[in-house]
């Protein structure tokens, strides 16, 4: 009963992160206006919305235009129900457990804009880590979510910094082989940024999701869910090799957090 009650919130929750995910990158409101077809502009009628069923029986298609509906709001009504599925099996139906469920499903909705907008929104970086850090199950252990955050809040800042520096640097030094007369005192050269500020948020969030050690693996992990769509992306345009690195983040946070006892009786036994 507890799992199917998970799963069904988890659904709901995940029509809602739909019209987070549309909405929010637009700059429109998540709470106020009805939903509608982006294409027709018509409001949707109450069974027009019910979550997985609604596409199922509409065959994927506008019920007034008939216009076909993204695959989107189904799998991640689906991933969002699976997501508080499989942490209720963990678990069980507790307070931090649903905070938790909701940092990660917060993640997913970080995911899906930085994979078709290419931006991580302040607001729901924060809402993600606040989660996170809450997501405990006594003072002390929102005390050490907090500091883990910090930890590997400030630890990205500084791979950035240090990133940053040697990558402008380099473009510096093949700028000065180009230099005339006229431009010696102007800078030719871009400031590089290695990675977002957005993703130091992320990696903040996935310490306080984790702890060091589990944050460390999920980051390595991640690294490795990348590197296969980084190779293929080699041959193409600049903006093509441009991958979203939040998505990786965030699936790798997952499994690790599901599979954190085995991962650190692994590091355990092996260090």
């Amino acid at each position: 009963m507890e799992l199917s009650i998970a799963f069904i919130l988890g659904v709901l929750l995940g029509s809602f992160l739909n019209v987070v995910i549309l909405r929010i990158p637009q700059d429109e409101s998540v709470v106020k206006g009805f939903s509608h077809c982006p294409t027709c502009r018509n409001t949707l009628k109450p069974w027009h919305n019910i979550p997985l069923f609604s596409w199922i029986f509409l065959r994927g298609k506008c019920a007034y235009c008939g216009s076909k509906i993204s695959l989107q709001y189904p799998l991640i009504e689906l991933l969002s129900g699976m997501v508080f599925l499989t942490l209720a099996m963990k678990f069980g139906l507790s307070f931090p457990a649903l905070l938790i469920g909701f940092s990660f499903l917060t993640l997913l909705a970080l995911s899906m804009i930085d994979f078709k907008y290419k931006m991580i929104p302040d607001s729901l970086n924060l809402l993600a880590l606040i989660f996170a850090i809450f997501g405990a199950w006594n003072i002390s252990g929102i005390a050490l979510n907090f500091q883990n955050a910090l930890l590997f809040a400030g630890g990205f800042t500084l791979l950035r910094f240090a990133l940053s520096y040697l990558l402008t640097s380099s473009a510096h030094r093949e700028a000065k082989k180009t230099l005339t007369s006229w431009s010696k005192n102007y800078h030719t050269y871009p400031f590089i940024e290695a990675m977002g500020e957005g993703d130091i948020m992320v990696a903040a969030t996935m310490g306080a999701l984790l702890g060091v050690k589990l944050t460390l693996v999920a980051i390595f992990l991640s690294a490795l869910l990348a590197l296969p769509v980084m190779l293929f992306t080699l041959k193409m345009s600049k903006e093509e090799q441009r991958v979203p690195f939040v998505p990786f983040l965030a699936m790798a946070t997952f499994i690790v957090h599901m599979f954190d006892a085995p991962i650190l009786r692994y590091i355990e036994v092996t260090y």
